[in-house]
């Protein structure tokens, strides 16, 4: 018999084991990416006009107190870049973006928490950018090669544990 997650026939530990078994496959599955070219956070006052979108923009976020935009460091200095763009934030500071190559979607329970758990665990800062079919992670450049090994950890632990199956 088929049951839908959301049918009042399905208990809630039939809903979290299932969550569970998902999070497992999708851990196994992991197989993060990194970017070889380093992105800068910059905040603007206002709304960047369409032509400087396209060049460098990974992501343009709304936020009551302007925007942010994350773009990628095309060997610019934060000094070079204190333009109409606005400062880089914090200045001068690059990221690494780690791609969760795995195919999640936005409704996924639990990959986030794990990931970020399993990085902060290590001392190592994450920003997310979730999009329909990839997460992405921003950590600190010179921490970019730690975080790639405890996400492979993470993922060869999940596997060994027979999620991969």
């Amino acid at each position: 018999m088929t049951r839908d997650l959301d049918s009042p026939t399905v208990s809630e530990g039939d809903r979290g084991r299932r969550s569970a078994q998902r999070l497992d496959r999708l851990l196994a599955a992991l197989a993060p990416a990194l970017d070889r070219l380093p992105y800068r956070f910059a905040q603007l006052g206002s709304a960047p006009s369409p032509d400087a979108l396209f060049a460098s923009t990974f992501a343009l976020v709304r936020e009551r107190e302007g925007w942010t935009r994350i773009e990628r460091s095309l060997g610019e200095t934060a000094a070079a870049r204190t333009d109409a763009r606005g400062p880089a934030v914090p200045e001068g500071a690059d990221w690494a973006r780690i791609e969760l190559t795995v195919r999640s979607d936005l409704a996924a329970i639990g990959l986030t928490a794990a990931v970020t758990a399993a990085l902060a665990a290590e001392g190592i800062p994450a920003n997310v950018v979730a999009a329909c079919n990839h997460d992405h992670l921003f950590v600190p450049w010179e921490e970019r090669e730690r975080a790639l090994a405890t996400l492979d950890r993470l993922s060869d632990a999940a596997r060994r544990s027979g999620a991969g199956d």
